[in-house]
């Protein structure tokens, strides 16, 4: 990758109600230091998780976005609802999504709510990673937890990391790319490499192996190295992985447990990895409001503005919000964009990142930020957002 938006992600969280997204989200942010402490859903310190009914029934309601940054990667983010009666709030994220990331319960498994998300992605055509959860919990069961995901989303699962350990052992991940094994550190944060178990060793090598063919599959030129070498480095794998994960060939599968630090530090750096930029995901085609002509553009930062408005929230503060997500172009507070979908001029003051139930001004914003405006008159959920002069309608 080469353009502009190279180091953006943007992605969803999914699953079934109870997976354990919202604390999976939290511990990114947090790891991330997006946030200074770990906002936990069981005690009501949620960042994400903001209001009181979804405190109180400890559940996901509404969708919530946050944003981090990782490894000079800015990643936005959104914590989408998992039960089924708030599916189309799920559904309207995974619409703006570039990527997706499925969270499976190791103890529950696949549900009929990882089904629905998941065929909500297939719709979208969504590159997207597998997070089994709860590895800590009693009854976790990573290979069992793999079948299903293999068995019931018929997809081509391939593990990246193998757990150390389930229940109360649940110490750590091996990565099996590298073939290196981690456990978080003491005092959290930081990964700490250490031998992989003896009992373990066998079925590292075993799905090392599998990767390798899976990474040269998945590029020619790295197919013709391995049938000479019959070796791939750990970069030329991950390249042949990427390249898969964004064709749709398989998916890569992680685990462990949102309150291990290990977890989320390898989940990051998988989202930088496997996920795509906005420049990823191809052509974006859009209508001429007048004619209906089709017209295909692609996410730059100086090319024709392109934003959807997904979500409108009251905000107690701010009023209404137009939550949008920019596919080209940028965006910059104080200004008047042109709602294409009502051929209305729409004047605006300050520019938001969401962040839970806060909102961060900001200049501007670029491909791939989902951001918020206030108080639009005429501009509801579905608009286009455009430059004057230059209508489309997404």
């Amino acid at each position: 990758m080469s353009g502009k938006t190279t180091q953006i992600r943007n992605l969803a969280l999914i699953g079934h109600s109870g997976c354990g997204k919202t604390s999976l989200a939290e511990a990114l942010l947090f790891g991330a230091g997006a946030t200074s402490r770990l906002g936990k859903v069981d005690d009501g310190s949620s960042v994400l998780d903001f209001e009181p009914e979804e405190i109180k029934r400890k559940i996901t309601i509404s969708s919530a976005f946050h944003h981090y940054q990782w490894k000079k990667h800015t990643a936005y983010l959104a914590d989408t609802p998992g039960d089924d009666n708030f599916l189309a709030d799920t559904r309207a994220a995974l619409h703006v999504a570039d990527g997706a990331v499925v969270v499976v319960d190791a103890v529950d498994g696949v549900k009929v709510g990882t089904e629905k998300v998941w065929e909500t992605a297939n719709r979208y055509n969504l590159p997207r990673l597998v997070f089994i959860n709860k590895m800590d919990r009693e009854r976790a069961d990573f290979h069992q937890a793999l079948k299903e995901v293999r068995e019931v989303l018929e997809v081509q699962a391939v593990p990246i990391l193998l757990p150390m350990g389930r229940e109360a052992g649940f110490k750590g991940v091996v990565d099996l790319i590298g073939q290196k094994a981690y456990v978080a550190a003491a005092g959290g944060g930081k990964l700490e490499a250490v031998p992989i178990p003896d009992d373990l060793k066998d079925e590292v090598e075993a799905l090392h192996g599998d990767l390798l063919n899976f990474a040269a599959e998945s590029d020619d030129a790295l197919i013709e190295k391995f049938l000479e070498e019959g070796e791939l480095t750990p970069e030329e794998i991950y390249q042949g992985l990427r390249v898969g994960t964004l064709k749709g060939s398989f998916v890569p599968v992680l685990c462990g447990a949102s309150s291990n630090s290990a977890s989320a530090a390898l989940l990051l750096d998988a989202i930088n990895f496997y996920l795509p930029a906005p420049e990823d995901r191809g052509q974006i085609v859009g209508q001429h409001p007048s004619t209906g002509a089709e017209e295909a553009f692609v996410a730059d930062p100086d090319g024709p503005l392109a934003a959807q408005v997904f979500k409108t929230v009251a905000d107690p503060y701010a009023g209404s919000l137009s939550i949008f997500r920019i596919y080209s172009s940028a965006m910059a507070a104080d200004s008047t964009v042109m709602n294409a979908t009502r051929a209305v001029p729409e004047r605006f003051g300050q520019l938001f990142m969401l962040e839970g139930k806060g909102q961060k001004a900001v200049p501007s914003l670029g491909p791939g930020a989902f951001g918020a405006v206030a108080k639009l008159k005429e501009t509801v959920t579905g608009d286009t957002l455009t430059a004057e002069g230059k209508p489309l309608l997404l």
